[in-house]
């Protein structure tokens, strides 16, 4: 799940239905817990990526009906609630990654490919608007993760080749080269899993699905300096298509994943997990963010029948329990997470509906 933040108010898009400006911009006198629908995507999209450009949000490729994996981009305006094109990229990208690098470009990475070919990777450039080549990852790659390290440089970890295995296998995309180099392999191979960039420049991976495509409950963490992995406190239940959000203590918070509602929290300093409240639905493939109150957003994704969820939860780090907030207007699960944005809204896109549809639609959560 990828995510993107925009202001106290989050927005979710799944069907085609599209709103004035004048009704989006009602959503910042909606009673809390509320969604709001604002306009769709010009396409629908699942597998898609979203990431915070200033204060807009690009979104890139994705699978769309046909089915068509896209190369099309399009920019999320939150002031007006208009979705605008940009330029499409040179391949269609899925389950594919996207890094805003310090450079103010956003990298694309690998993905199913409409060239199958899942090592391509992208630049998109916001000044210009427009896309170029860069350097080829060294593997195959989708449902990995991309994290931007302090050094500026992008580690790429684990996901799935062309025939659907699993790799512990991991590299490094350095922008001043535009090249790609292998580093350490993770203890365990592993997709669908969550990486995150700790306080201390070390990044945690947790849980996914391993080569057998079983959940694992492994955790690792790589250190840049060195370029290797270690092993750190087994996570209390398996988990894969969860979701890890980074608190203000420097803890991390993971939670639900398929066929469960628990939910844990990770220490850096001693390396341990410790259980916390439990969701009040089970759901995996949903979205996580971090609001400005210190609370934590999930919303939507599939529970234990199958069917993509309405419902939204909030968790409370002083109570370490979930409540229920406002049920959003589309059911959806394996939507893009949200970006926080400067005034607390969130802007959460596409998916699948209850009924399996894919979605364009998008909506916004008032906390």
């Amino acid at each position: 799940m990828r995510a993107i933040v925009l202001s106290t108010v989050i927005l979710v898009c799944g069907t085609n239905f599209v709103r004035s400006q004048a009704r989006f911009n009602s959503a910042s006198v909606d009673a809390p817990g509320q969604w709001t629908q604002t306009a769709s995507m010009s396409v629908t999209r699942l597998n898609f990526t979203s990431t915070l450009l200033g204060s807009n949000v690009l979104v890139t490729g994705g699978d769309s009906l046909g089915p068509v994996i896209l190369a099309t981009a399009e920019i999320y305006n939150p002031r007006t609630g208009i979705w605008s094109p940009t330029a499409s990229m040179s391949n269609g990208h899925s389950s594919h990654t996207a890094t805003l690098l310090r450079t103010a470009k956003v990298l694309i990475a690998g993905g199913n490919n409409s060239n199958n070919d899942l090592t391509v990777c992208e630049l998109y450039d916001p000044v210009l608007k427009s896309w170029t080549l860069t350097g080829s990852m060294t593997q195959d790659r989708w449902l990995h993760t991309a994290t931007l390290l302090r050094n500026g440089k992008v580690l790429v970890a684990g996901g799935r080749n062309a025939i659907g295995i699993s790799s512990a296998s991991a590299e490094l995309y350095d922008p001043a080269t535009g090249t790609w180099t292998p580093t350490g392999s993770m203890s365990v191979a592993r997709a669908t899993h969550t990486a995150t960039l700790l306080f201390n420049g070390l990044v945690l991976v947790a849980g996914g699905s391993d080569s057998n495509n079983l959940a694992t409950n492994s955790a690792e963490i790589y250190d840049p300096n060195f370029g290797t992995w270690n092993v750190t406190g087994t996570m209390i239940v398996k988990r894969t298509t969860h979701t890890a959000t980074l608190l203000p203590s420097g803890n991390v918070l993971v939670a639900g994943g398929t066929n469960t509602t628990t939910a844990e929290i990770y220490s850096p300093l001693g390396g341990t997990w410790s259980a916390t409240g439990s969701l009040l639905t089970p759901r995996g493939s949903h979205t996580a963010n971090l609001l400005s109150n210190g609370k934590v957003l999930v919303a939507g994704g599939t529970g234990r029948q199958g069917p993509s969820l309405r419902s939204t939860e909030l968790w409370d780090p002083i109570t370490g329990t979930w409540s229920n907030t406002g049920r959003m207007h589309d059911g959806r699960a394996e939507h893009i997470s949200a970006i926080f944005m400067s005034n607390s809204r969130v802007l959460v896109a596409g998916g699948l509906s209850l009924g399996g549809a894919y979605l364009s639609s998008a909506e916004v959560y008032q906390p």
